[in-house]
């Protein structure tokens, strides 16, 4: 009788192991996407991210006053020349890093088109880090809500990649160019 519990103990140990290590195979990260998340653009119109379901995204934090600021031009022609492909550029203007981006929502705009042509989707100033990070950015940088990895936005013009289904698939830091191989390869893929 004392054989046959332990036994029976025996298979029910080896059987909880065995739905223990199924259970954690088939557990999927509980992550969100970016078509979660409407923003304002810089004249105050809502941009829902969902609208871009099926598209590759570059989103990047900008500043006006910066050593990385001639990238906005890199952005346009990558944005211009790809769009029709399914890929698009978003923007978002941040004041984190020694005050290079002071300029109000119209101004930064104004910046933009008449220094760079921007015409790929900017919007309105937010926050990239600290205690007033947006939500988008908590997504980006928060392994918790994106399932890749954590980040910290080390600088403007640091670039997220988003893929076609809304999960981010890379950090590139600001030294990386928006033109740089790695990066058009992927929007090519």
């Amino acid at each position: 009788m004392k054989k046959i519990i332990m036994l029976a103990f025996s298979a029910m140990f080896l059987f909880s192991g065995f739905v223990q290590a199924q259970n954690k195979k088939s557990k999927k990260v509980d992550t969100q996407s970016i078509y979660q998340f409407k923003v304002k653009t810089l004249d105050g119109e809502t941009f829902d991210f969902s609208t871009l379901k099926g598209k590759k995204v570059l989103i990047v934090n900008t500043a006006s006053k910066c050593g990385y600021t001639p990238q906005y031009e890199q952005l346009e022609k990558i944005y211009k020349e790809y769009k029709a492909k399914g890929f698009t550029v978003i923007g978002f203007p941040a004041n984190n890093f020694n005050g290079q981006e002071p300029g109000t929502n119209e101004e930064i705009e104004s910046f933009c088109k008449l220094n760079y042509g921007v015409t790929f989707p900017m919007m309105e100033k937010i926050s990239v880090k600290g205690d007033d990070i947006s939500p988008i950015y908590q997504f980006l940088t928060q392994k918790a809500k994106n399932g890749l990895k954590d980040s910290e936005v080390k600088w403007n013009f640091q670039k997220y990649l988003i893929d076609k289904k809304g999960h981010l698939v890379e950090v590139y830091y600001s030294k990386t160019k928006p033109d740089a191989p790695e990066i058009v390869n992927w929007i090519k893929e």
